[in-house]
């Protein structure tokens, strides 16, 4: 599915902390401050301001604020004696929301240079530091932090306040090594959502002598940063459908693309003739015309998916292409549903209420999406409002994070939960919502093998199932 269009905007700014020793260790690119200047020079980066070794954590701290305040556009903070590669640092830079993040392996082997993090559901909601201590950890933050523009000034509020309490000696032997990691602490407790962008294969450490740098560049080579783009471009929790008879070979049409130079959109507009060509073969209403109907159906769910891998893996993005793509999808569904009902018609000769059926499910979608919206602009709102309102939700002085942030969670939503970590039942979990890949396979192997009146009995049973699952979750989440 596609979200882009045009390449994002170069207006991040970047923070380089070229506060420590070893951001003068040398490389074959010169120092490792001069490797990671040279790297952001490739990444969508406006500017470059090198904070010099100085007075101090706090006065280290001060300079970030003043930048941020200054910034009309995400600030990416970073140490300068960092090891990365480009493409970890893209997982921040290139991202379509260029929102507040923070780059994390999931791995429990804490380290000074590697303080821990609790992620859930792809956001950070506990960070540590020497003086912080998170219980629950599963997870290591690798030195890399983005404010999105909306967060800029709790950014620049957290490093003050932060920079006092250093300066005052509350926060204890910190020192100018962690300003990152303090600051990741300080938007986490001050209730800011900042998502966790997992480096997977990738590798992103912090140097502290010239044996460490050297081992960390000849790591860096280990890794087919290209080979890693595209397994990233796929998504890695789709649906069983799109997983496995989609996503499996359609990988393979990504780099051609590429070369072919098709945008997104292209493609996305490719699917709606392979989408009109189906309902066009469904409504002969013969047996060798519903098969190749479902046969183009399932193609065009194969494009479908490759926009989104094709945006992802070129990094083309705009709320544009987002918008393009899910009206794309509604009506590629709801021209097939005509498509069928008229087939069904010119099959038998007796319409026997196809097109009652037909307008049903059609509701019943729309229904489905409009819970789906609504309630994904409901949680936004109230984001919103409540990062403008609400105070800090843990003190920055607490040494001991204390567990996990919220109300505990209730039995619905233990259980959904549990489900997640087996593959088995997430798959099951995401099959019972009904996703658009199980929905097109239901109406292609429906089509092909029966009639459109079995299609649409199938589509309003399983999708009522799906409504009533949906609506469940919905509002366990709400009185969380």
């Amino acid at each position: 599915m596609t979200d882009s269009l045009t390449r994002v905007s170069t207006t991040t700014s970047a923070v380089l902390l070229a506060t420590t020793a070893a951001a003068r260790l040398t490389c074959a690119d010169g120092t490792l401050l001069d490797r990671i200047n040279d790297q952001l020079a490739t990444l969508p980066v406006r500017d470059v301001q090198v904070v010099p070794p100085g007075a101090g954590l706090g006065a280290d701290l001060r300079s970030v604020a003043k930048i941020a305040r200054l910034s009309s556009g995400p600030v990416v903070v970073l140490p300068a004696d960092l090891v990365a590669h480009t493409e970890a640092l893209a997982l921040l830079l290139e991202h379509p929301a260029r929102d507040t993040g923070a780059l994390v392996c999931f791995d429990v082997m804490a380290a000074p240079l590697r303080p821990p993090v609790q992620v859930e559901r792809g956001r950070i909601v506990a960070a540590g530091s020497s003086f912080h201590e998170v219980p629950d950890a599963n997870a290591t933050f690798r030195g890399v932090l983005q404010a999105g523009e909306a967060d800029l000034g709790t950014l620049a509020d957290i490093a003050e306040e932060l920079a006092e309490l250093a300066d005052t000696g509350k926060l204890g032997p910190v020192s100018p090594v962690e300003a990152v990691d303090l600051l990741l602490v300080g938007l986490v407790r001050s209730g800011v959502r900042v998502r966790a962008a997992t480096l997977g294969p990738l590798h992103c450490d912090r140097i502290t002598s010239q044996h460490s740098a050297d081992a960390a560049v000849t790591r860096l080579a280990e890794v087919d940063e290209t080979r890693v783009r595209l397994d990233t471009s796929v998504k890695s929790e789709d649906g069983f459908f799109a997983t496995y008879f989609v996503s499996s070979w359609s990988r393979y049409l990504i780099r051609p693309a590429a070369r072919l130079k098709l945008t997104p959109n292209a493609v996305t507009g490719i699917s709606i003739g392979m989408a009109v060509l189906s309902a066009i073969w469904f409504s002969e209403g013969t047996r060798l015309s519903q098969i190749a109907g479902g046969l183009l159906l399932y193609l065009s769910f194969v494009l479908d998916c490759l926009d989104g891998q094709l945006a992802r893996y070129t990094r083309t993005f705009s709320p544009l292409g987002a918008w393009v793509d899910g009206m794309a999808d509604r009506f590629k569904e709801f021209v097939v549903y005509v498509g069928l009902a008229f087939g069904y018609t010119a099959g038998l000769g007796n319409p026997d209420g196809i097109w009652y059926l037909a307008a049903a499910a059609m509701i019943l979608q729309v229904v489905r999406h409009s819970v789906d919206f609504s309630y994904s602009g409901a949680v936004a709102d109230s984001g919103r409002i409540g990062a403008a309102w609400a105070k800090p939700r843990r003190s920055l002085l607490e040494s001991a994070d204390g567990g996990r942030y919220g109300v505990p969670r209730q039995g619905m939503l233990r259980l959904a939960q549990r489900m997640e970590r087996e593959s088995v039942t997430r798959y099951l979990k995401k099959m019972i919502v009904l996703p658009i890949g199980e929905r097109w396979a239901l109406i292609a192997i429906t089509a092909a093998v029966f009639n459109a009146r079995v299609t649409f009995l199938s589509l309003l049973a399983w999708g009522g199932v799906a409504a009533l699952y949906q609506l469940a979750g919905r509002i366990a989440r709400s009185s969380r």
